[in-house]
């Protein structure tokens, strides 16, 4: 599929854990959603603990590792107060075991240039646990679920942040997964088409259902995304890098 899975280091803040330049469709891309996946508790329980001093308990994929030769996402559980109180904690690297301009009422890289996006919630699946891990023809079908989300979420996420209705933007494809390199904190990428024009959809933002989210939504042109991608947190820098070879790979 043209797929690969190379950690892929640069000298910039990302690394790129999987580039898929050629695309990947929603048949084409799998999922793992298994208690293997999870986060394995730190062996300082003093780290542990202080996890609970941080708010907000929605639940949310963890992204665990990814299975090349099948285009497999190996996706285990968290929530938002674990990831507050981990990779965004000031201490975050004790925790490792052996474009839209964001708003500034978010807890993360407030004020800063972003793509759109987000992330899907579980309880979109009525997903609160691992409870049937050894039912196989029911993880199946969950797994199946959680991958369609995965490409609904992101089209759902777009709808609320910029305003633009599901039927003007085409169908994602994956491009890959950046890993930011402070916090190690993993995004994946999807590209997506929209028939509007940008004046449309800077009239439909103003209205958008979560615009508060961001502070203003910027139209860049191709020749000048390298430069304002550039200023953008380290994951969001290897988005626009998997775009690009995505650009390079497809000629769009």
């Amino acid at each position: 599929m043209g797929s690969s899975s190379d950690s892929v280091m640069t000298d910039a803040a990302y690394r790129l854990l999987l580039t898929c330049p050629a695309g990947l469709s929603r048949s084409q891309l799998f999922v793992d959603f298994d208690s293997r996946h999870d986060r394995k508790p730190h062996s300082n329980l003093k780290l542990e603990e202080s996890i609970d001093e941080y708010g907000g308990c929605t639940t949310l994929f963890r992204e665990g590792s990814v299975q090349e030769t099948e285009n497999c996402l190996c996706l285990g559980l968290t929530d938002y107060r674990t990831f507050i109180g981990t990779n965004l904690s000031p201490s975050w690297e004790q925790y490792i075991v052996a474009t839209e301009e964001r708003s500034h009422n978010v807890g993360e890289f407030p004020g800063h240039l972003v793509f759109p996006g987000g992330h899907s919630e579980p309880e979109e699946l009525g997903i609160s646990g691992h409870a049937y891990d050894d039912d196989k023809t029911f993880r199946d079908n969950l797994n199946s679920m959680i991958s369609q989300e995965m490409f609904d979420g992101i089209i759902r996420e777009v709808e609320e942040e910029i305003g633009v209705p599901a039927i003007y933007l085409s169908d994602p494809i994956f491009i890959g997964i950046s890993r930011r390199v402070m916090n190690v904190r993993p995004a994946a990428f999807f590209y997506i088409k929209c028939s509007l024009s940008s004046s449309d959809i800077l009239r439909l933002y103003s209205k958008a259902k979560d615009g508060f989210e961001s502070t203003q939504l910027c139209t860049v042109p191709k020749s000048e995304l390298a430069t304002a991608a550039s200023k953008m947190p380290g994951c969001h820098q290897g988005g626009f890098a998997l775009y690009d070879l995505m650009l390079k790979r497809t000629n769009i």
